[in-house]
């Protein structure tokens, strides 16, 4: 529930300013009210929404600043995972990082007249990028990078296929540099990936007239 309403936030469907009531919200997304006074109560904690007396929950301001710096805290970390894994990584890691990429290629290049499943491209970039985590053998960093990545609104992205194509790129390039121990590349293709997804997120909450363009 928490995930919904954040991905909601994050990309515009709830806007700074725009009121969350808890009775609306329920019926809305088809539960009680308990799971949606639990889910806002966790983003308060995170400075998404605030107290509106009588009126429930307000979303709070979301800046370009904001969404940078949120970006830039995960690829900071992700690149000390992905650095860790160069030292770890064996054949057979490579290997099933290679596998998890090629899924993801496969339902991002869905065949013609099928719908892409946002769903599954989804869940199969998270799992790449998990393993990838494991790999790496620091539990706390990679706890510390899933509650960062929590504000990343999968789905909006699962949507844009050239941000499929720009993953599945940066995949293949990324498990070749961790092969080849290039710590370079490594850190490369690891920030890549977050830079292009805060600059796509800035630009479809510009579109959709959440926020404007600077200057």
């Amino acid at each position: 529930m928490a995930g919904h309403l954040r991905g909601s936030i994050m990309s515009g469907v709830l806007r700074p300013g725009d009121f969350i009531r808890l009775d609306e919200t329920a019926v809305e997304l088809g539960v009680s009210v308990t799971p949606v006074r639990e889910a806002l109560l966790t983003l308060r904690g995170e400075g998404m929404v605030e107290s509106a007396p009588n009126r429930g929950y307000r979303v709070s301001p979301l800046t370009r600043g904001d969404i940078d710096d949120i970006f830039w805290l995960q690829g900071q970390i992700a690149v000390e995972l992905a650095l860790r894994a160069v030292d770890r990584a064996t054949p057979a890691d490579l290997e099933c990082l290679s596998e998890l990429s090629e899924r993801l290629r496969r339902l991002v290049v869905a065949p013609e007249g099928v719908t892409p499943d946002i769903e599954r491209i989804a869940d199969a970039e998270f799992d790449f990028h998990r393993e990838l985590n494991r790999i790496a053998d620091s539990p706390k960093l990679a706890w510390f990078l899933n509650t960062a990545a929590r504000t990343i609104p999968y789905r909006l992205y699962a949507r844009d296929a050239e941000w499929g194509m720009l993953a599945i790129r940066s995949h293949t390039k990324l498990i070749e540099a961790i092969a080849a121990q290039d710590h370079s590349e490594v850190i490369t293709q690891t920030l890549v990936q977050f830079e292009d997804a805060a600059a796509r997120l800035v630009a479809h909450r510009e579109r959709a007239g959440v926020d404007s363009p600077p200057g």
